[in-house]
């Protein structure tokens, strides 16, 4: 035992001296780094007041601002050496600048919803450029258009249109603290899709830094690295500075809707028939199907309830005929709708009462404190009723997990694969969200939820796309291409990109080599230079 104790005394000093020597060896990289903004010749602007270092006392409520997940809000995620909440352009352009000369990563948060926590941690020395200052919109009703910038939030956007219009909106998600930054460049869906499309296929113009500290928008980037942004993650090919945006056209009273039932009430009857109908319907008609577990923690009164949640750019009237001819399977009446206008009725989705002043569309944080794992999705084919059962049967052994069934055709269908990055298009029925959350810290507990969420996950495979097994960005997922099963012949790159982009993570790919070689934007699921993969 003592020979043993002695055999480990060198190498116990051995870690210490390596803590201490990586430690000043991070110092010295920060500190070259901090010097290297003021001086850099794109820094035209002040930039003292936008750094934040440990030693600085707001560091921590700045980093933690912008943490959505509580999993990664604890003393074991490594943290930035230092955050840059830039002020202006230039700031950015500087901060590109000194961290690629000093070995150091650049992590891009635009609103802190990244699902794994990409935007704001690594596993190597990193600083996090943080966009939340830049959000000024600048809406032309002209041209129906409008400059936003990345920092600015979704419901921002919807508040800022609705000032000026109450005619126009803009397709993009239903949680209104999402960053446009992110939003956009992962794809952007929200429940005007099946109408319009992504976010990205309203795009026109776009201003982003690349590699080399310069800022260039659509004529000057060209169409190919225009293309990529446009679904492909802005952060794998520079930082997105702005949008230019093509606002839609809405009526003034649109409808939503909400109507439950239990799986003793038909529920999978009614989710077998929605199935069928739900792509077919008019474009203007967006009906999500959200199942969860009614009464968890009563074994024998827990069952699953079924959300049926819409929105119908029209009047009631004309929503409540629709539905009795093509679903009145649902029993849709009167009581369950309500008219409103766009922007309230964006409210609604964010589970707000309808009467709600617009104004909580300005609130940026949006709702804590929960710790959560997302996964997703694609379906194309009909699930029979008794797979939906099988389906209950396995989610009902799934804690805390929301499914999201979100449904397709309309305009989905017109646009092709490679238009954007964004390949789910035509023969998709509907794209599902997996969302377990819990409330109780602690790896134990972590790692059990997880543990369910990935049961639940594999246990859908019969029922879903294959080869690849499809998935979206933008419900970032690290289990996506980390299975060694799955990289036999490939690269984890080429798993992960095949899944998220199918055939177009090629050219993803190859606009990559062509505007960052040496691959300085990256991260865990970033699109690599063509010989990286």
């Amino acid at each position: 035992m003592k020979a043993t104790m002695q055999a480990t005394k060198p190498l116990l000093l051995q870690l210490v001296l390596l803590v201490i020597v990586s430690s000043g060896t991070s110092n010295q990289v920060i500190d070259k780094f901090l010097q290297c903004l003021p001086h850099q010749i794109y820094c035209s602007k002040p930039i003292n007041k936008a750094i934040y270092t440990p030693d600085n006392p707001s560091f921590e409520s700045v980093l933690q601002a912008y943490i959505k997940n509580l999993r990664f809000l604890n003393n074991t995620t490594p943290k930035p050496l230092a955050i840059i909440t830039a002020l202006h352009e230039a700031h950015i352009q500087s901060t590109i600048i000194c961290a690629k000369s000093n070995g150091l990563q650049l992590r891009i948060r635009s609103g802190g919803h990244d699902f794994e926590g990409l935007s704001y941690r690594s596993d190597v020395p990193f600083v996090v450029l943080d966009l939340f200052n830049l959000r000024d919109i600048d809406i032309d009703m002209a041209t129906e258009t409008a400059w936003v910038q990345a920092g600015a939030t979704t419901g921002e956007l919807y508040y800022n249109i609705a000032k000026k219009s109450k005619v126009h909106a803009f397709p993009a998600g239903v949680c209104i603290a999402l960053g446009l930054g992110g939003h956009f460049s992962g794809g952007g869906y929200g429940n005007m899709m099946r109408k319009y499309g992504l976010s990205v296929d309203n795009i026109i113009d776009a201003k982003i830094v690349d590699v080399n500290g310069k800022i260039l928008d659509r004529k000057s980037m060209g169409e190919d690295l225009f293309w990529a942004i446009r679904g492909g993650g802005g952060g794998s090919f520079g930082v997105i500075l702005s949008w230019k945006i093509k606002l839609v056209k809405v009526p003034e009273k649109v409808t939503v809707f909400r109507v439950d039932r239990t799986l003793e009430q038909g529920a999978t009857d009614l989710v077998y028939k929605w199935q069928q109908v739900a792509t077919k319907l008019v474009k203007e008609l967006f009906i999500r199907v959200q199942p969860q577990i009614q009464n968890p923690t009563n074994e024998t009164e827990k069952t699953i309830r079924v959300g049926f949640i819409g929105l119908f750019l029209g009047k009631r009237d004309e929503l409540l005929s629709l539905m009795k001819k093509n679903f009145p399977q649902l029993g849709l009446k009167r009581e369950n709708c309500t008219e409103t206008s766009w922007v309230e009725s964006t409210l609604f989705w964010e589970n707000l009462p309808i009467g709600t002043p617009t104004e909580v569309l300005l609130n940026r944080t949006g709702p804590g404190g929960i710790f959560f794992k997302s996964k997703s999705d694609y379906v194309k084919d009909i699930i029979s009723k008794q797979d939906l059962e099988n389906i209950w049967k396995l989610f009902l052994k799934t804690e805390g997990m929301v499914m999201q069934w979100n449904p397709y055709g309309g305009r989905m269908r017109e646009i092709s694969d490679s238009a954007t990055p964004f390949p789910h298009r035509a023969g998709i029925l509907f794209k599902i969200q997996y969302f377990t959350l819990w409330f109780q810290e602690g790896i134990e507990e972590t790692d059990r939820h997880i543990s369910l969420a990935r049961k639940m996950y594999d246990s859908m495979a019969p029922y879903v796309s294959k080869n690849p097994r499809e998935a979206f960005l933008n419900y970032r997922d690290l289990d996506v291409g980390s299975n060694p099963s799955d990289r036999t012949n490939f690269g984890k790159a080429k798993v992960y990109g095949s899944k998220y982009f199918k055939d177009n993570f090629i050219k993803l790919t190859e606009v990559k080599k062509k505007v960052d070689p040496k691959n300085f934007f990256k991260n865990e699921q970033s699109i690599p230079p063509q010989w990286a993969y």
